[in-house]
């Protein structure tokens, strides 16, 4: 098991194993209602988003501001952000798709990170309002919660449906899923014809795994996040002031890996069908990214 995938997996099997004897508690299993807009329930998860998305638009248009030929350095920072997201995709999904493809998986990388750091605020998941007889938290993290994790992960999946039809097309994927990519001249008939029920049998098993990803996406999201929560408040109980500190440098990391890992597992599933082909085509040219006004 690589590095990366045991300090993904620590903080949930942490937490589980560290009872939450803090007053704090932790944080509830399910984000709570606070208010509805119409029949739309408006829970604290759903807020923290909003706030989490609305600050992120203002902090990059300030930053930003007018783009100049000479950066400022707030310009320099997005554009940095902008241009490694972009380096680092490329490759992956292929140049062809890349640019398509870059505003969908550099808002996930953004929006996720952010999310997952939003947790290590003060205040979260113990600032809490008096409602309907009982406690509510007030502010929860947005990844903390199960819909937020799975509503990622379906807008994802559908834009991964409509990049590898836009830009392969269904009879390439159709190919990609069950056709037989056997070379004919290089077999006897009868085995290379085998083959179509072979491929069309690991095509099968490939459509199941299609549809488990979003299922894979949101649940290793929620669960890093969730467990990592919970971890804090545990270490918050044991002791307030130095002991949870290295465990905040360690939900530093773990958001940004686990804000890594979902962009680039979406990058992978685009590519393993829209980046057939692309190497004949020579080396990837990096295309420096304008900051739109």
């Amino acid at each position: 098991m690589s590095l990366v995938r045991i300090l993904a997996l620590f903080p949930a099997l942490l937490a589980s194993s560290i009872p939450a004897i803090a007053s704090e508690g932790g944080i509830a299993a399910k984000a709570e209602q606070l208010f509805k807009i119409g029949y739309l329930p408006v829970t604290n998860s759903m807020v923290t988003s909003w706030v989490v998305a609305l600050v992120l638009i203002i902090v990059v248009r300030l930053a930003v501001r007018k783009p100049k030929i000479i950066p400022t350095a707030g310009q320099a920072v997005i554009e940095n952000l902008v241009q490694g997201v972009l380096d680092l995709i490329t490759p992956i999904v292929g140049p062809k798709v890349s640019r398509p493809a870059f505003p969908l998986l550099v808002a996930l990388f953004t929006f996720i990170l952010i999310q997952n750091w939003s947790g290590l605020l003060p205040g979260v998941g113990t600032v809490k309002i008096f409602r309907h007889g009982t406690w509510v938290e007030l502010i929860r993290p947005g990844n903390a919660d199960m819909n937020g994790t799975i509503a990622l992960a379906v807008v994802a999946m559908i834009c991964w449906f409509y990049f590898i039809m836009r830009y392969a097309g269904p009879r390439a994927v159709l190919y990609d899923l069950f056709g037989n990519k056997a070379d004919r001249k290089e077999m006897p008939a009868i085995i290379y014809y085998f083959l179509f029920v072979i491929f069309f049998g690991v095509g099968l098993i490939e459509v199941i795994s299609i549809l488990f990803r979003p299922v894979s996406l949101s649940f290793r999201l929620f669960g890093n996040i969730f467990g990592g929560e919970n971890l804090l408040h545990a270490m918050f109980g044991l002791q307030k002031w130095v002991l949870p500190v290295p465990f905040y440098f360690l939900e530093l990391l773990i958001g940004f890996v686990q804000a890594l890992v979902f962009t680039l597992l979406v990058s992978v599933y685009i590519g393993l069908i829209c980046n057939h082909g692309d190497e004949e085509h020579g080396p990837v040219k990096h295309e420096e990214v304008a900051i739109p006004h």
